[in-house]
């Protein structure tokens, strides 16, 4: 499964974009075309929100891309992983103004978190994405810092295979995504370093 195809923007985004366009007809229609000027800026900063243009996604079947556009701002060992105890997490400040959906860190199935093991499922919300490889490699995705209380909307199902950069979630201006991996991952990025969703590797996983 290769994820969700939008058009030119998130299809969440396509209702508000088009009563937008409306407004701005009905205001050239029945008002001085100088105030056309504001419904057409609406429209500008719902393209730029809403905006899921098409990524390259690299030839690298061992790798994991970055899910979001944004900032690394962390790299540290944290205590508790999905399943390994121990491993790396890759924290990135989404930007606000990238791409609204996030992508799949690597090809693999998804899993429910609930079934995770008790000692590590309270460090994962509902709407974490655990992914599989058929390697057997754990890679977790998970958001925290909702804006307006919305979380992301993930519109992949547990069972579903996703390819390596494949739509998954709408982030629904979020504000940070983490990576989790196993220990024995080897991570690519650094604090302060620019990612593109879908495009940039930030780690790779240990299978030869």
């Amino acid at each position: 499964m290769r994820g969700r195809r939008n058009p030119f923007v998130a299809r969440e985004g396509i209702p508000l974009l088009l009563l937008a366009l409306f407004a701005c007809w009905v205001t050239f229609r029945y008002a001085a075309p100088v105030w056309v000027a504001l419904p057409a800026a609406l429209v500008v900063v719902l393209y730029l929100v809403f905006r899921d243009p098409r990524r390259p996604i690299p030839s690298a079947p061992l790798g994991v891309v970055s899910p979001v556009d944004g900032d690394v701002v962390e790299v540290e060992l944290a205590k508790k992983g999905i399943l390994h105890g121990k491993g790396h997490r890759i924290v990135i400040r989404i930007d606000s103004m990238g791409t609204y959906t996030a992508r799949s860190p690597v090809e693999g199935k998804i899993l429910n978190v609930k079934v995770a093991p008790e000692s590590t499922a309270e460090e994962y919300p509902k709407n974490s994405l655990w992914l599989q490889t058929d390697e057997g490699d754990d890679v977790a995705l998970k958001f925290r810092g909702y804006r307006f209380g919305i979380p992301p909307k993930a519109f992949a199902r547990y069972g579903e295979r996703l390819g390596q950069g494949a739509r998954c979630a709408y982030l629904r201006l979020t504000r940070y995504a983490e990576v989790h991996l196993a220990l024995e991952a080897k991570v690519l990025v650094e604090p302060g370093q620019r990612l593109t969703a879908g495009s940039d590797l930030i780690a790779r996983l240990p299978h030869p």
